[in-house]
């Protein structure tokens, strides 16, 4: 693929590499640029880098109306080696693809667009940040454009990419425990649904759900299925939890929950770990007795954002509250967490092969 670069003036680039004066946030800065494609005429087309700028669309747009859209998250990291790494990007393309095939969107070749990120971080990789627990948040997506208020599929698409140099997702990082409150009001996703895509209706969606758990005093809900039987999703992320015999246990994948790639690559690497996984089907009942007398050790959730948030309780509508294990980070989880982001920080072999590399390709003087 060709990429055309139309890079900002030299006086308004950085210059030096990034180091944060103070506790960096989640998902608020942005890069100097960003990446755009065009589809057309049954093709993409126009690949390109240009400074970061606001989209010009028609009000009538089909995202503006119908939210044809999906998104993914990924993240790529400054080694002690001084170059930068993603992991893993090639999973997100693929459920990029997937998610796009949900919504009635053109596929988008998995080397397009590993390429056009990687393009993207190496003109801007001085933004990569040098702190501790620091990244660099990859956000691509794509967007139906065609101005028409019928519904159908757009004939037309901007597949665009941004980068965040990102703290952890959530301000203490992976040191504190969060509340899930248990609810049957709410539900992420209907069998049939779009629930296994990672479209932005799916997340809109969730935030009457998100307030109303931070009303009771929970950070986020624990989504039931339908019929209010089995558990799906925490929030935004997979759930699993952990049995007093070190058995880590993950909801299996269905059409009403996204396949997180945390999850599958922790399933990756557990055996060499000593750690079993398994996925089934999880009795919110059978959840909450296990909890209540001490089966269930550990729980949390597995996601890009946060790797894995521990949950220390989980609370109830009536206000009463359960406390999962002594309600702090338990021992498998922590020892997940460290070897996943060990693996993504370049501070533990990379038996796997998740790791890339991002090639010096532009001479950053253009």
């Amino acid at each position: 693929m060709e990429i055309s670069l139309n890079l900002k003036n030299e006086s308004e680039r950085r210059t030096e590499q990034f180091v944060p004066e103070g506790p960096l946030s989640f998902g608020q800065l942005r890069t100097d640029h960003m990446f755009i494609a065009e589809y057309k005429g049954g093709e993409w087309q126009d690949a390109r880098i240009v400074p970061y700028q606001n989209f010009s669309i028609a009000p009538g747009a089909i995202v503006l109306h119908y939210s044809q859209e999906v998104f993914e998250g990924a993240k790529a990291f400054l080694h002690d080696d001084g170059e930068i790494y993603t992991c893993r990007f090639e999973k997100n393309a693929q459920r990029m693809n997937r998610s796009s095939a949900v919504v009635c969107m053109p596929e988008i070749p998995v080397e397009m667009q590993m390429e056009a990120v990687e393009a993207l971080i190496d003109v801007d990789r001085l933004w990569c940040p040098v702190q501790d627990g620091a990244s660099m948040y990859i956000r691509p997506f794509v967007f139906g454009t065609q101005d028409m208020l019928g519904v159908k599929p757009s004939d037309s698409y901007i597949f665009s990419v941004i980068l965040s140099p990102s703290g952890p997702y959530y301000p203490k990082g992976f040191s504190e425990p969060v509340k899930l409150l248990i609810t049957d009001r709410f539900h992420r996703a209907a069998p049939g649904g779009t629930g296994a895509s990672k479209t932005g209706g799916n997340y809109a969606a969730s935030m009457r759900a998100g307030e109303y758990a931070y009303s009771k005093g929970a950070n986020q809900v624990l989504y039931l299925d339908t019929t209010n039987t089995y558990i799906e999703e925490c929030g935004a992320m997979n759930h699993f939890h952990v049995m007093k015999d070190g058995t880590v246990v993950i909801p299996e994948f269905t059409d009403t929950i996204l396949r997180s790639i945390t999850s599958e690559s922790v399933m990756e690497l557990a055996p060499e770990l000593g750690i079993k996984v398994v996925q089934e089907k999880v009795r919110i009942d059978d959840f909450i007795k296990g909890v209540e007398n001490g089966d269930i050790v550990e729980a949390g959730g597995f996601g890009t954002a946060a790797v894995i948030s521990a949950v220390g309780t989980y609370l109830f509508e009536d206000g009463r509250e359960i406390t999962v294990g002594d309600g702090q980070i338990g021992p498998v989880s922590r020892k997940i967490y460290d070897a996943y982001t060990g693996i993504q920080r370049g501070l533990r072999e990379d038996s796997l092969n998740w790791l890339r590399k991002v090639d010096r390709r532009f001479v950053y003087d253009l």
